[in-house]
């Protein structure tokens, strides 16, 4: 039903369709854009299209950067033998956030979901192995979410990484079972990274 008009009604439908955003928040994103000077509207789309355009996968992480290898990767202050694998680029940043890392990551970009038709080469397990083969690795933090899906993927790497011999760990649950990393308060965070165990 467009009581609006299409184009505004086409507007509030794609802004339903992003996560967290229901029809009523849709709506008032779309007339707080409609309402403001062009511009606003403008950079908005510019913004888009520019993320959607010069986006890409980290070489060796699989962060989403604008470059071949992403900021942290070519931080020469990092410790590239530790790693801490995590579900989403939103993970990471939770941890980033706690400034309690100095080792660096890889994105799986998912986590095994055989509900969800979700299995180990639907996400980025593949270029782990690979890194791990290629660099001097001393350690992998598995950092998935502490719920079915992320325990799921945790043990399952975990068991491709056992013959290799690399010290292997899990966080601790300090984290909620059942929530997101992204969600959780960064003392959380450091106490689960604090309190980590070898798996």
């Amino acid at each position: 039903m467009q009581i609006y008009g299409y184009p505004i009604s086409r507007l509030i439908e794609g802004f339903s369709k992003l996560p967290g955003i229901g029809q009523k928040s849709a709506a008032r994103i779309a007339f707080y854009i409609l309402n403001s000077p062009p511009e606003i509207g403008a950079e908005l789309a510019a913004a888009i299209m520019d993320a959607k355009r010069d986006s890409k996968y980290c070489q060796k992480c699989q962060n989403i950067t604008d470059a071949d290898i992403c900021y942290i990767c070519n931080n020469q202050k990092r410790d590239s033998s530790l790693i801490m694998v995590v579900e989403t680029p939103q993970d990471m940043a939770a941890y980033e956030k706690t400034k309690e890392f100095s080792g660096t990551y890889h994105v799986l970009h998912g986590a095994i979901s055989p509900m969800a038709g979700i299995g180990p080469d639907e996400i980025r397990i593949k270029p782990l192995l690979e890194r791990v083969c290629a660099d001097n690795i001393g350690e992998i933090i598995l950092a998935t979410n502490p719920n079915v899906e992320g325990e799921a993927t945790a043990i399952y790497i975990a068991k491709l990484l056992r013959p290799m011999g690399i010290k292997t760990t899990r966080i601790a649950h300090g984290v909620p079972v059942g929530g997101d990393l992204e969600h959780v308060d960064s003392v959380t965070l450091t106490r689960a990274l604090q309190w980590r165990r070898e798996i």
